[in-house]
């Protein structure tokens, strides 16, 4: 075991190129206590992000109809407006992880030449998956692959079904390869490389340059001194924000999917008062596993939900078309692919629905989630090189995603394309286009579909539990100054305003409030991400290797 600081960053091990400053973790902070209940947090990080976000809901929940009108209004107004910029944006940071991938950079070894993994392979995978994408792979698994075939003109691609029904055999093969090459553009190497650049950061000047686990450390390098004034609080801030509005999304796509799957299985209603009460209660069981702490709450449930969701993708892997979804697996990455420049394209594009109700949507809750995924990253990957970190965070996650995309998807396309009239999954993703039955909808053409489901239900809960502890204790994190050993009852509140946010997104709009707040929070923290890659070549630079 190593030395830790005051603050429980492990010291570094072997020779590192520290950055000298007078600053100290904690230093700005405020401490005490209410009753029982001691706090440490960072002034005014803390005070203006948690006093904005109370006035928040407070605004949402009181003025409920200008709300949603104004969420209404927000989202595609930001699509069509930055989808541009966040399309070029995603693409830089694909380019430059694979730079440092081949550069004697990635030779470098975060928390010092001497130090070893605080993890092993499969621990760390795990917490890596459940963290990163685990709601978002459960509630777009078979939605994205089918309606992208389906809906495949904006694509350039004829649709395989015409109007009346039928199927139009001779644009089959056609339609399916563009539907998953279109889905694995969405859940392949960008958002991992939007989420390696941010851990990066993080684990490199947390562990190597001796700075405070928080954003701000990561542009110590740019702006000098200065991060640890209001550049930095602004910087902080906006982190903050950008964390609990991509995790409010989730939140609210989880319990809407979660909602689906009992009513499809036990027939509870599906509305809105019921997902407050599955957002409600399911936070408290997260307050539990946040109680418990990283490796007694997080990991254990990570791992447990990892086991669950191979069970899920093997049973349908198998009891599916397993050759044809292999082979449609397999042209699908082809065309991914060979059409990866032409998606990445930011300009000039002739499929904007695609571009602005897709991507540039997926672009920014990526980068929204950045913040804490990528944290959360940075706290579990000390020990890897520089090389090692970006391989598996960016191309192996990528991979199994991909798989993942490709044998839901893959079985759901299968059922359409068998039965056109009567299949569930074209009722509820292509003829109603409800989401959250989409997953349930493939279930039900396989044996088991009872239990599968029930099985895919606690898969979104567990999934939503880790999500928001570990999202609360990032968010902690950064409004305790840098401070991993903060006050539990802070890492409690933000837990609870998580899924109050949650809640009062859902009450003002539904998806299209969710996703209007998770684009706007993402646009300034594209333009923090850019200078981050700069921060990070500055350090790197200084390393030993």
């Amino acid at each position: 075991m190593t030395d830790e600081t005051p603050q429980g960053i492990p010291e570094p091990e072997g020779p590192v190129e520290l950055i000298e400053t007078d600053y100290e973790i904690g230093q700005d902070n405020v401490e005490g206590s209410v009753g029982p209940f001691g706090f440490d947090v960072h002034n005014p990080v803390f005070l203006i992000s948690g006093l904005s976000i109370v006035l928040f809901v407070f605004y949402a929940l009181v003025f409920r109809e200008q709300a949603t009108e104004a969420f209404g209004a927000l989202r595609p107004w930001l699509t069509s407006t930055f989808n541009w910029f966040f399309l070029g944006a995603a693409n830089i940071f694909v380019l430059f992880c694979l730079v440092l991938i081949v550069t004697p950079w990635g030779s470098v070894r975060l928390g010092g030449q001497d130090a070893t993994p605080d993890y092993s392979y499969a621990g760390w995978f795990a917490m890596l998956f459940a963290a990163g994408m685990g709601i978002g792979l459960m509630f777009f698994g078979v939605l994205e692959p089918v309606y992208h075939m389906a809906i495949s003109e904006p694509l350039g691609v004829p649709s395989p079904i015409a109007e009346d029904g039928t199927i139009i055999e001779a644009n089959v093969e056609a339609a399916k390869r563009m539907g998953l090459a279109a889905t694995i553009y969405h859940w392949g190497l960008h958002p991992w490389a939007i989420y390696a650049v941010v851990a990066l950061a993080l684990a490199l000047f947390s562990f190597n340059k001796g700075l405070p686990l928080t954003i701000r450390s990561a542009f110590y390098p740019i702006f000098g001194e200065r991060v640890w004034g209001w550049t930095g609080h602004v910087i902080d801030t906006l982190a903050v924000f950008a964390t609990l509005f991509g995790l409010a999304t989730s939140l609210g796509f989880g319990a809407q999917q979660a909602n689906a799957g009992l009513e499809h299985v036990f027939g509870v209603p599906n509305n809105v008062e019921v997902q407050v009460v599955l957002i409600t209660l399911i936070t408290v069981v997260a307050l539990v596993s946040v109680l418990r702490g990283l490796d007694g709450g997080v990991k254990v449930l990570s791992e447990i939900n990892m086991v669950m969701a191979a069970v899920l993708l093997l049973f349908v892997l198998l009891v599916g078309p397993t050759l044809v979804i292999l082979s449609d697996f397999g042209a699908g990455l082809v065309t991914y692919v060979g059409d990866l420049v032409a998606f990445s394209n930011p300009i000039n594009r002739v499929d904007t629905d695609y571009m602005n109700g897709w991507t540039a949507f997926y672009w920014a809750w990526w980068i929204s989630w950045s913040p804490f995924v990528g944290m959360f990253i940075a706290r579990v990957s000390r020990g890897r090189t520089v090389r090692e970190f970006l391989i598996c965070v960016l191309i192996i996650p990528s991979l199994v995603c991909v798989l993942w995309m490709a044998v839901f998807g893959g079985a759901a396309i299968e059922q359409v394309l068998a039965d056109p009239v009567n299949s569930p999954v074209k009722a509820q993703v292509i003829d109603s286009y409800n989401p959250p039955l989409s997953l349930f909808a493939m279930l039900e053409g396989l044996p088991l579909s009872g239990l599968t489901s029930t099985l895919g239900i606690i898969l979104v809960i567990v999934f939503f539990v880790t999500s928001s502890d570990s999202g609360s204790l990032v968010i902690d994190t950064i409004t305790a100054g840098g401070k991993v050993d903060a006050p539990v009852p802070q890492r409690v509140f933000w837990c609870t305003f998580e899924g109050a946010v949650a809640i009062v997104l859902l009450l003002g709009g539904g998806l299209t409030a969710l996703q209007a707040m998770v684009i706007s929070t993402g646009l300034p923290f594209t333009i923090i991400l850019l200078l981050m890659c700069v921060a990070i070549g500055k350090g790197l630079a200084s390393e030993p290797r």
